[in-house]
């Protein structure tokens, strides 16, 4: 059957293969054939293609349809994936368990699976996790051409947030200076400095910084960002002088009238740091501030607390009023792109 593929040298294929698939292009119903020494990998768009790679018309086969684990159980089960973790959210431990054994026996590349068994919690916003299969809740994440280590059980990190980081980091131009207050182990941070800018990530959990920071040397932009363990509060008031790690050159004493670029990716409390956001923006500087709201008015409270906070120094430009995705019945996650101008 004639179908559009990407024709790759082998030796970029499965580099390739890995940024197709993390932008949901991959056709899995096909086969990926090689020839001559160049891969062939079938799409499912191929306007949506990357246009620096090559797309050709090839006749190629039909995969066989995998098993998957809803045609083990009978039923359609709610899981997602997370490198090779897969994580289900059951409060019965029987269904819990009889969704792990099928995900185990399908075809999902799958080494580890867990179940939630607590919310999100603390101030390092992690959860407790019941491992029903495999051994250990360390994996590699991919998004979007970037790579992430992290542990599930020390560190938060959602994955389907991944269409939202992208969304952000397509803003970013080289040469920017760029801050995100809440780093976690970058995934904010490593595409931005991957677009050339120059990033400073913060976080409380000193789990999370010591991940970010061989995040930053696994996707090779180590040398344009620094990672610090802290409250972001005492970091750009000056209270707070942490040490570089190597790898990560040392940091700057003064993080005020820096950034061009802020990240407040704390929806239920961002607006408790607004004041050091502010005292981080420089002349102009674009804020992407995270909120969740009641769906009658999501962006109304963060609006006002923002514009609250940078009057009278600055001028107030809501660029984007975006919503992420449903959080709770009649609550929204929600960004305001809101740009500063002095």
């Amino acid at each position: 059957m004639e179908v559009p593929c990407v024709r790759v040298e082998r030796e970029r294929g499965e580099e390739t293969r890995r940024r197709l698939a993390d932008r949901g292009l991959l056709a899995a119903e096909f086969e990926i054939e090689v020839e001559d020494g160049f891969l062939y990998l079938p799409v499912t768009d191929a306007e949506a293609v990357p246009e620096e790679l090559e797309v050709v018309s090839r006749s190629v086969g039909e995969r066989e349809t995998p098993d998957a684990p809803a045609d083990l159980l009978g039923f359609e089960p709610t899981y997602e994936r997370l490198g090779d973790i897969v994580i289900v959210d059951e409060d019965d431990p029987a269904t819990a368990r009889e969704i792990a054994d099928a995900v185990m026996a399908s075809d999902v590349p799958a080494k580890t699976v867990v179940n939630r068994a607590s919310k999100v919690k603390g101030e390092l916003r992690v959860r407790d996790w019941e491992v029903l299969v495999g051994d250990g809740t360390e994996t590699v994440h991919r998004e979007y051409g970037c790579e992430y280590l992290l542990d599930v059980a020390e560190v938060y990190f959602s994955p389907r947030l991944a269409t939202e980081r992208h969304r952000v980091a397509e803003q970013v131009s080289a040469d920017e200076r760029a801050f995100d207050m809440f780093a976690g182990v970058g995934p904010f941070v490593v595409p931005f400095a991957k677009r050339g800018a120059e990033v400073v990530g913060v976080d409380l959990n000193e789990r999370a910084v010591e991940y970010l920071r061989e995040n930053a040397r696994r996707n090779d932009v180590a040398d344009r960002v620094t990672a610090i363990q802290g409250d972001v509060r005492d970091v750009v008031s000056g209270s707070s002088r942490p040490q570089g790690s190597d790898g990560i050159r040392e940091i700057a004493p003064d993080y005020a009238d820096w950034a061009d670029r802020v990240v407040m990716n704390l929806p239920h409390s961002a607006d408790e740091f607004l004041d050091s956001a502010v005292e981080l923006a420089g002349d102009d500087c674009v804020i992407h501030y995270y909120d969740i709201q009641h769906e009658d008015d999501p962006f109304g409270p963060g609006e006002a607390a923002i514009r609250a906070a940078a009057d009278p120094e600055y001028e107030v430009d809501v660029e984007t009023r975006h919503v992420v995705r449903s959080y709770a019945p009649h609550e929204l996650n929600v960004c305001l792109d809101v740009r500063l101008s002095r």
